[in-house]
């Protein structure tokens, strides 16, 4: 019997992609999403209708803030494991509208921690984010270093479900693997993102905007690189160890708890301006670049070590930046026809 699969946020993007891989390998998914209107709704609508013609993929539409809709249909579908991914996202939306990253983020991730509490499941894999390493300047970033300054309210709420995450694994002896991602990119990618916004811009004669002149530096990690790493990750559920035990100075496995932390990156930081210049090459267009100051919140760099992600599963993504771009421009002229 195939193994069954609850996702938060199949009509998301990193969910869109990890359950077609997942569905391409014959396990059985179920998704859960609410359709909010943050950016494009058609977009997560098509997501979804390209799962749905697929065997072994049903969906529910819903708020992860609707406890008793979560909790039915988790229910109903009896997963083995499940993937939390669905999430208020963006870090400047948070500056505007911080309350939707509580009830979403916290209220929402709460609630998908009881069901799988109740359920028993093998593995709870939920997303966190690069963003929680905040003010850290120690780079490459690596999962045991302190993340105790995070500088956005959308940083805090994912350091808050990895603190609540351990605590249930802690509690319930709950096998839980917490990822941190880094500026993801791809085909079907989200509108508020960067690349689809350059893209955007550049493809309809609009100016793109460069904060803090540039100088900046993001890990770009291609999406099916980071699916990939999930999927992997599935069959690498977290032990609770012998007390006294000895754990490996690279490992993030927490020494009370079947939970541990994993980045999933490219292991390597480009500078926007030559992403810009990629993104220019790729489309055979010069942008309109509008120099702006640091944007409140943001941070200048983040490069992942992603030592700990090869170590429990011998994968680590290497997608090329400009290969990566390459694919997304084709979708995007290819979805958009021009």
């Amino acid at each position: 019997m195939s193994r069954r699969v609850l996702i938060t946020g199949t009509a998301g993007f990193i969910g869109f992609h990890l359950a077609r891989l997942l569905l391409s390998e014959g396990f059985t998914v179920h998704g859960y999403d609410g359709m909010t209107d943050y950016y494009d709704v058609r977009l997560k609508q098509r997501r979804h209708q390209i799962l749905m013609q697929t065997e072994g993929f049903g969906a529910t539409e819903g708020m992860l803030e609707d406890d008793d809709l979560f909790q039915k249909t988790a229910d109903d579908f009896e997963p083995d494991v499940i993937v939390h991914l669905a999430a208020q996202a963006g870090v400047r939306y948070s500056l505007e509208n911080p309350r939707a990253y509580i009830d979403a983020n916290v209220v929402g991730t709460f609630n998908v921690m009881e069901a799988a509490r109740r359920h028993e499941v093998d593995h709870l894999l939920m997303a966190s984010t690069s963003s929680v390493y905040g003010a850290n300047t120690d780079m490459p970033f690596v999962e045991t270093h302190k993340a105790d300054t995070p500088l956005t309210i959308y940083a805090a709420t994912k350091k808050a479900n990895e603190a609540m995450g351990h605590s249930y694994a802690h509690l319930w002896n709950l096998p839980t693997t917490m990822f941190r991602f880094f500026t993801v990119y791809g085909p079907w990618g989200r509108p508020d993102m960067a690349l689809f916004k350059f893209v955007d811009a550049i493809q309809n004669g609009r100016p793109i905007d460069i904060y803090n002149n540039g100088d900046m530096h993001r890990d770009f990690t291609y999406v099916e690189d980071l699916v990939n790493g999930i999927r992997l990750l599935i069959d690498a559920a977290p032990v609770r160890p012998e007390p006294d035990a000895e754990i490996p100075e690279w490992d993030s496995l927490s020494p009370v708890a079947p939970w541990r932390v994993v980045n999933i990156g490219n292991s390597d930081t480009v500078r926007l301006l030559d992403f810009v210049e990629a993104i220019e090459d790729c489309m055979g267009m010069k942008a309109q670049r509008n120099y702006m100051e640091m944007q409140k919140g943001d941070v200048p760099a983040t490069w992942a070590d992603a030592t700990l992600l090869r170590e429990l599963t011998g994968y680590r993504p290497q997608t090329d930046v400009r290969d990566g771009i390459a694919k997304f421009v084709a979708w995007y002229r290819a979805y958009y026809d021009v």
